[in-house]
């Protein structure tokens, strides 16, 4: 009996130890943001100017360095009227070579005439050779398309000089000069901006995430920023179809219901979404989680520190982020890296608090 009394007591031993509970899960510490409430301009609102649909960008026919502006921006002006000049020096010189020229080939054309009507009067009294008419008749042709030849240099060079003015093809205003007088142009390269006022649109630039999901025949509410009494409605003409780098928007161009006659070239305006768009958050790549063909990101509980899935729908990507709709709330705060390996209910420990 004594012999069995250690035994037991280490088959108790054994038995309490193997009743254990299994040590708890370690908390795992998880990148994390917490969704910021959208800002106002992030619904719908937007600053913009009112722009002519047709503009002309104009600029000399020849190189050469600027003498004069005739007009101001905002100059109303009519086809055919004078803008700005060139120095002519140049083109007067090349015009005065050309004349002289013309003016000796004329010359020349005036002695071939009368040297080819000689020798035809001096072979028809048969007195003269057959050789020499035919030498003469040859050289009066030939003096003749040099004549031809001198009379389009000499156009050429009074068009050059012509092109030293920079003349309006059409009537509008001048929206814009990019280049001062004394400075040196190329031939080609744009001088002035010249508008048409007939038509206006309104000119915005829109973030690209939102022009993603834009609905068809969105109508936008477009009023003057000094006096939002004088207001319209406009639909989307165009918007382009890469977004600037830096800024990240898409520039929109509107097509105006009315045109208040307060809505003048350059009148700075606030455009207004009139359509309701879905709710949207911007979340990193890293955020997302493909689970059998569906999207889901994980949300901390604050209370018990614990993480669950949330399933997203993902209306557009690019090559860091995402926007999404649905599954998330601002002031939640959503797991940002590591999504893989966490499980639902798994304790968290929160190391990063940022916005999103």
């Amino acid at each position: 009996m004594k012999r069995l009394l250690p035994l037991l007591c280490a088959s108790a031993l054994l038995l309490g130890c193997s009743r254990e509970e299994p040590a708890p899960e370690p908390v795992r510490p998880v990148l994390s943001f917490r969704v910021a409430p959208q800002a106002e301009e992030s619904l719908g609102r937007f600053a913009g100017t009112i722009q002519a649909r047709y503009e002309t960008n104009l600029g000399f026919r020849v190189p050469g360095r600027i003498a004069n502006r005739n007009v101001d921006v905002g100059a109303e002006v009519g086809p055919g009227d004078l803008l700005a000049t060139l120095d002519p020096t140049d083109q007067q010189n090349q015009l005065r070579a050309a004349q002289g020229d013309l003016a000796k080939v004329e010359a020349q054309w005036i002695n071939a005439q009368a040297n080819a009507r000689r020798q035809q009067e001096l072979f028809d009294r048969g007195v003269g050779a057959q050789a020499q008419l035919d030498i003469a008749q040859t050289d009066l042709k030939t003096t003749g398309a040099s004549l031809d030849q001198a009379k389009a240099s000499v156009r050429q060079a009074r068009d050059q000089l012509n092109y030293s003015e920079l003349r309006s093809d059409h009537g509008g205003v001048i929206t814009a000069w990019n280049a001062e007088a004394g400075q040196v142009v190329t031939a080609g390269q744009q001088v002035v901006t010249l508008a048409r006022p007939e038509i206006k649109e309104a000119v915005i630039d829109l973030p690209a995430s939102l022009v993603d999901q834009l609905p068809a025949g969105v109508e936008f509410k477009v009023a003057a920023q000094l006096d939002p009494s004088i207001n319209t409605t406009a639909t989307v003409r165009e918007i382009e179809p890469q977004a600037q780098i830096a800024t990240r928007t898409r520039r929109a161009r509107l097509t105006l219901k009315d045109t208040p006659e307060a809505f003048r070239l350059g009148t700075a305006i606030s455009v207004t979404l009139s359509t309701a768009i879905e709710p949207r958050t911007e979340v990193p790549l890293t955020a997302l989680q493909e689970v059998q063909g569906q999207t889901r990101i994980w949300v901390v509980d604050p209370q018990s520190q614990t993480v669950a899935p949330r399933e997203v729908t993902v209306l557009s990507r690019d090559s860091a982020s995402a926007l999404i709709s649905h599954g998330v709330k601002p002031g939640e705060r959503v797991v940002s890296a590591g999504v893989n390996s966490l499980k639902p209910g798994q304790k968290v420990k929160i190391d990063e608090d940022r916005a999103q």
